[in-house]
């Protein structure tokens, strides 16, 4: 897994590629991105599976902020992107959530 950062020329934002390894999906058929930034929707943001299994989406987000997110797999299971900028609790259960840092 991994966060591609990509700043525009002002530097005032940033497209940030997600991306769920197919280890990490599991097989998964649909997967999503929630987060701050889409407020925690689990339809706002489909990730697109590739061929390989893994599931990848690009987002254009503010830069300067700090944006917590995770994955949800198949509707069911909350998955923490591995390769975070890093981990902050989460405010509605005993897990962290990934943070990616702009």
């Amino acid at each position: 897994m991994a966060l591609k950062k990509s700043y525009d020329k002002s530097g005032k934002k940033c497209a940030v590629t997600f991306s769920l390894s197919a280890e990490a999906a599991r097989g998964a058929e649909k997967v999503w991105l929630c987060g701050d930034f889409n407020n925690w929707s689990s339809s706002e943001t489909p990730m697109k599976k590739l061929k390989d299994g893994s599931f990848s989406v690009k987002i254009s987000l503010e830069s300067g902020c700090e944006y917590q997110f995770r994955y949800l797999i198949d509707g069911k299971t909350w998955e923490n992107d591995w390769a975070a900028d890093k981990y902050l609790p989460a405010p509605f259960s005993d897990a962290n959530n990934s943070v990616v840092c702009l």
